[in-house]
């Protein structure tokens, strides 16, 4: 079977090797770079099997792309705690969607408005607006990527729509189909990054009511969230090309 590799990142400055991958499937982590010539040192290793070949890698590749376990007791935060990271963050508050509903956007009249067929009217004047607008226009980036099923859910065609008002607020908006999401290993996490060493994975209940989120501040977990992130920004298109590409498909 076809292995699904994810590259964990490399310890070379220009790309090449040593370099760490994780099996995404079975956990094993596969590690290449050079491999050990000299025959005292080889003849000092122990339990090398006669199908191994040993490898050197620098210490400081496997601390920083070997895998690392969340904290034992992993920080959950209630959601006003959560609310309060987006006026704390100073540089970046970047956002990957995965979920095919968010049950808060259903209770709201603009997802009324737009199942009915109208044009949403959106408040530029919420909390959360005023918050976010601030902090655009203070120089700081807050751009998101949402996963689109296929056909897309009534409220990923929503938060289509929303992007109209994300834009609004000086938000980088981006969208991808879910299969192009699953062929670049991206998970079904729906989680924020802050400032780049802040992840927040956010955690639904059986209705898909947001509930809190989980903090992850370990560096090496941290750094394989922002690879995420690239991925995605990389691969995901702006909303409005996603949203024409997506009429023209129809028509």
């Amino acid at each position: 079977m076809t292995r699904r590799l994810r590259f964990n990142g490399t310890g070379s400055g220009e790309g090449g090797c040593p370099a760490v991958h994780e099996d995404l499937d079975s956990g094993e982590i596969i590690v290449h770079g050079p491999r050990l010539t000299d025959p005292d040192a080889i003849a000092r290793l122990q339990h090398l099997g006669a199908d191994e070949i040993p490898i050197v890698v620098p210490r400081n590749t496997l601390i920083d792309f070997g895998p690392k376990e969340r904290d034992p007791k992993p920080r959950t935060i209630a959601l006003d705690r959560f609310g309060d990271l987006f006026e704390k963050f100073q540089h970046s508050a970047w956002h990957l969607e995965t979920r095919g509903r968010y049950a808060s956007d259903e209770l709201t009249d603009t997802y009324a408005q737009f199942v009915r067929g109208e044009t949403p009217e959106w408040d530029m004047d919420t909390p959360w607006s005023r918050t976010i607008r601030t902090k655009t226009d203070d120089g700081a980036y807050v751009g998101r990527v949402r996963i689109v099923d296929s056909p897309p859910t009534t409220g990923q065609r929503y938060l289509l729509a929303y992007g109209d008002k994300n834009a609004a607020l000086g938000e980088d908006v981006r969208t991808m189909w879910r299969e192009d999401a699953l062929r670049v290993d991206l998970p079904d996490e729906d989680f924020w990054i802050f400032d780049s060493h802040l992840v927040a994975i956010l955690v639904f209940d059986d209705d898909d009511n947001l509930t809190g989120a989980e903090l992850i501040t370990e560096p090496a977990a941290v750094n394989q969230y922002n690879r995420l992130r690239d991925i995605a920004l990389h691969y995901a298109v702006p909303y409005r090309q996603f949203a024409a590409n997506m009429a023209a498909k129809k028509a």
